[in-house]
């Protein structure tokens, strides 16, 4: 490429994707048509750039290999997680409960059960453990997760704010679900903040898995 040129990937909004998806509710769907129409729609745009400062040479994005491993390891309950709790045998105990923002889900009979830092299995033996302690003999229970916490999204996108994650996101699906990019914006600096905005700050690539609770933020371009 010409000194003094760069390419600059500018993305239309992905709203039309979502039209493509018609009236599915199935997320994948949703996600699949989003991305489809953002490389349909791309089109590339050339400016001039001003001579860089001789120390201004980009550097790759910075990936903690910790939150790498994490991001394959087990799901670990938070607030605003859904969960289905069956209880076989028992109607009343069986139904779908929230993560609430103490991080607990309240169970008749055995009131108040941790979640939030605990995988679906841990919070299965708690269950079975307090009820079968007292109120229940053997008792058969299965939790599943029905609906996973939100992410959120911020910064030059066209649709900030908050969306339902969707299973095996990246931060280049969490854009499209976003409408894409705006016209300012960076095509490779983003930055993910985990535990809701609570944890560190890291400068990631496109395809750096997304998690619930995550908050994404697209940097603005600079030329």
């Amino acid at each position: 490429m010409r000194a003094g040129v760069k390419a600059f990937i500018r993305v239309a909004s992905c709203a039309a994707a979502f039209g493509l998806a018609g009236c599915s509710h199935d997320p994948d769907v949703i996600v699949s048509a989003a991305l489809e129409n953002m490389g349909r729609q791309a089109e590339t745009v050339v400016y001039a750039d001003p001579p860089p400062p001789a120390d201004a040479a980009w550097e790759a994005p910075v990936v903690h290999a910790g939150y790498v491993a994490d991001a394959g390891g087990p799901y670990l309950l938070d607030t605003g997680d859904r969960l289905r709790v069956f209880i076989y045998g028992q109607p009343n105990l069986s139904r779908a409960y929230t993560v609430d923002q103490e991080g607990m889900i309240t169970v008749p009979l055995i009131n108040e059960v941790a979640a939030r830092g605990r995988t679906t299995r841990e919070v299965e033996d708690t269950i079975r453990h307090r009820l079968g302690a007292e109120f229940v003999r053997d008792p058969q229970v299965t939790v599943d997760i029905l609906q996973n916490r939100p992410f959120f999204i911020y910064g030059e996108v066209r649709t900030g704010g908050q969306f339902p994650y969707v299973s095996g996101m990246t931060v280049e699906t969490a854009i499209a679900i976003a409408g894409g990019y705006t016209d300012r914006a960076s095509t490779r600096s983003f930055r993910v903040t985990r535990g809701g905005g609570g944890g560190p700050q890291l400068d990631v690539p496109a395809d750096f898995p997304v998690q619930p609770g995550d908050v994404v933020y697209v940097n603005e371009r600079f030329f």
